[in-house]
């Protein structure tokens, strides 16, 4: 059994999860044959869990290297965990099979590990990622997403899709699809943006206590690479407490921040398109954070966001789950969720 597969969790409905995913998501300037390339190295390196989004415009991409892996014998399409997510403009109950077979159109796959709902923003049904009106302004709207999960559900007993699960999601949000009458699935995981100074503390603590799997993206923090990106804060693989104790085990800050992760009970997303990268953010299974270095690790929270969502930035308030204004701070998972 490999050590990906030891290394992995069970999820609510009984399928597994590697604890280690590959993340896919790039800045425009990233060409998306190097998307391609980045994947299949990282399959030669040992990842078995690859993240991407209808909203990434790469899974043509990363079918053909999941593919060409498969034909040549590294791996059998069981041995992938693969994960995409439903885009805002998609929200309406009856187009959110319309987006996943778009996805599988585009990987020429059968079907999908897991499939999220990737913001609970509704946003203008249509070929824009982000519809804008004459202003210029945003264009949401109205949806339940208690009926968009019944659509997940039901994307779910098809077969297109294995397991089901959400994204950017906070308490609240997940408490109504919880609360939701007649639910047949819970949730197996809430992908959110995780790392030592935004560690989600609150909020692991609540999808544990539900059985809810927390993903973290944005892991070893962000450059300044996109436009949704913050500027101005700190590097977090340049934090000298992060940088101490990756000297002490001799490892890097970035294979610190990604253990600190796993040894949370956190599924953990590295992303990166360098080949040694790749392979130096994939040791990560074999040495152990001290109690000490955990706690020091967890003083280092600061509720810093890297990515400030332009979907938030651009309203005062956002039609989230049912169809009501809610307040910016609701919006996003933070800290005090």
């Amino acid at each position: 059994m490999s050590s990906v597969k030891l290394c992995s969790v069970k999820l609510n409905d009984g399928f597994f999860m590697p604890m280690l995913g590959f993340g896919t998501s790039a800045p425009n300037k990233v060409a998306k044959s190097e998307v391609e390339e980045a994947v299949m190295r990282a399959i030669d390196v040992g990842y078995r869990h690859f993240d991407s989004a209808y909203l990434y415009l790469n899974e043509e991409e990363i079918g053909r290297a999941i593919r060409k892996k498969i034909t040549d014998g590294s791996v059998k399409r069981e041995d992938i965990f693969y994960t995409s997510k439903v885009w805002g403009t998609f929200l309406r109950p009856e187009l959110v099979r319309t987006s996943l077979e778009i996805s599988l159109s585009k990987l020429q796959l059968s079907y999908v590990d897991l499939y999220l709902i990737h913001i609970p923003i509704p946003l203008k049904p249509g070929e824009e990622l982000f519809p804008k009106d004459e202003h210029g302004e945003l264009i949401f709207d109205t949806v339940d997403l208690c009926a968009t999960w019944e659509a997940m559900e039901k994307c779910k007993d098809s077969g297109l899709a294995k397991s089901i699960g959400v994204s950017n999601f906070n308490r609240k949000q997940l408490e109504r699809i919880l609360d939701k009458p007649g639910l047949k699935y819970k949730p197996v995981c809430n992908q959110v943006e995780c790392h030592p100074y935004l560690n989600q503390s609150k909020l692991l603590e609540f999808c544990k206590s539900q059985d809810i799997v927390l993903t973290a993206y944005a892991a070893l923090g962000s450059n300044s690479g996109k436009e949704w990106l913050s500027k101005n804060n700190p590097v977090l693989l340049e934090d000298p407490v992060l940088s101490a104790i990756a000297a002490r085990h001799r490892r890097t800050p970035a294979q610190v921040a990604l253990r600190y992760q796993l040894q949370r009970g956190v599924v953990a997303l590295a992303k990166s398109f360098n080949e040694e990268r790749i392979r130096e953010n994939f040791q990560v299974l074999d040495f152990q954070l001290t109690p000490e270095d955990m706690e020091s690790l967890d003083s280092l929270n600061r509720n810093i966001r890297y990515f400030v969502d332009p979907l938030v930035n651009r309203c005062d308030g956002v039609l989230c789950g049912h169809p009501q204004l809610m307040p910016l701070s609701l919006c996003l998972p933070h800290q005090s969720t």
